[in-house]
């Protein structure tokens, strides 16, 4: 995976992008909470849930861009494909597997044991090809977005290959053309079987494999974070702000709670997350600070991955633990969903310490990488751009990378 000839490079981290990760996860995390049903007034639990309804797509789709845009900026000079994808695996597979044999104990331990049919294509992180929701949901089910990943991971040397071939001034026209294929997505879903019917929202259990859980259709969304990448990385800016692109967000996902259920899922927020990722990015490297690149928000942004891997199966077994269906009053309940943050938190924490940080040092076949850099502006063979106030000199991206 070799890289075109680029201009003296500065060296400059992203880190409200990484601080913006946390937040990302917080979204599902509350969505899974909700899950659990644990508010025993029914009016209470009723708007918490609606409330939250597309917070956990909202946040895995966030993941899915970001996942582009920052392994696009920090694509190193001359890097090899089998070293990229020797760091990758560095990143996931060890974490992955660790909470795979937790999920596989916890299932038994639960009466549910897994079979090999799930099991297998789990622990290869290929079980989101499988359009039968035992597979894709099995285990520790937030996997099927690693397997996704996984997908995004093989293809990135080829895509980037062909993305830095095209003119910096078509790149927009390329980033629109993907926020655009994703809510076509649902439409083309019409044509697949109507049934078995989705336990929750509405469709079938193949609808919703083809809009949200097959790795090719989440393909667009990691495209946009490339080409948005690549936008900045020429010279070409955003023109919108931080808080700005904030609103779009928020707007964009009050209007998704009131679409039919498979064009809510990422339809109308893909741009508007998009559009905040690469405002986020272009603040950063303008060397202006933000409460996201406090240590703090950094810290926490780095262990968003393994807060993702274990936060589920915390919230759904300990609930397990407690009583199957057991719910509780409403400050009871705040408190046990608390409780489950904390635990998840401090597991997260450790896990980034003793699991990810060992893992990418002695598997990844070098030392720990540099920080991302900011690049300065590539030239175009015709009409090179200005160079913009962005690119003076001054992650990982789901909560994969």
């Amino acid at each position: 995976m070799t890289t075109a000839p680029r201009t003296r490079t500065t060296r400059s981290r992203l880190p409200s992008l990484t601080g913006l990760r946390f937040v990302a996860v917080l979204f599902v995390f509350a969505f899974h909470a909700s899950m659990e049903v644990p508010f025993s007034d029914a009016g209470i639990d009723r708007r918490y849930a609606d409330v939250v309804a597309n917070a956990g797509w909202l946040g895995v789709s966030f993941f899915f861009v970001l996942s582009g845009f920052v392994l696009t900026w920090s694509a190193r000079p001359h890097d090899t494909a089998a070293g990229f994808w020797r760091r990758r695996a560095a990143k996931i597979y060890p974490l992955h597997v660790l909470t795979w044999g937790a999920a596989l104990a916890l299932v038994a331990w639960a009466g549910t044991a897994a079979t090999l049919h799930q099991a297998l294509p789990n622990l290869l992180l290929v079980h989101a090809w499988f359009p039968t929701r035992p597979v894709f949901s099995s285990l520790n089910d937030v996997t099927w977005s690693l397997s996704c990943e996984v997908f995004f991971y093989f293809s990135f040397p080829l895509i980037l290959r062909g993305v830095r071939r095209i003119r910096a001034g078509q790149l927009w026209v390329w980033a629109a053309a993907m926020a655009v294929l994703v809510p076509l997505l649902p439409l083309a879903s019409e044509l697949l079987p109507g049934s078995p019917a989705l336990p929750f929202g509405s469709g079938s259990v193949w609808q919703f494999w083809f809009v949200y859980v097959l790795p090719a259709s989440r393909l667009p969304e990691f495209c946009l974070g490339i080409f948005l990448a690549r936008m900045l990385m020429t010279g070409r800016r955003v023109p919108i702000g931080v808080l700005p692109a904030a609103a779009l967000v928020l707007a964009g996902y009050a209007v998704s709670l009131q679409l039919p259920f498979l064009y809510g899922l990422t339809s109308v927020t893909v741009l508007p997350v998009g559009l905040l990722i690469a405002a986020v990015a272009q603040r950063d490297t303008s060397g202006r600070t933000s409460v996201l690149a406090t240590p703090t928000a950094i810290r926490l942004g780095e262990w968003s991955f393994a807060f993702y891997m274990v936060h589920r199966l915390l919230l759904e077994f300990g609930h397990r633990w407690t009583g199957v269906g057991r719910t509780w009053s409403t400050p009871s309940a705040i408190g046990m969903l608390a409780a489950a943050f904390a635990l998840s938190l401090l597991l997260s924490g450790a896990l980034h310490v003793a699991v990810e940080r060992p893992a990418m040092r002695y598997l990844s076949g070098k030392r720990a990488a540099p920080a991302p850099a900011a690049p300065e502006p590539e030239r175009e063979p015709a009409a090179p751009p200005a160079v913009p106030s962005s690119a003076t000199p001054g992650p990982s991206p789901s909560p994969t990378a």
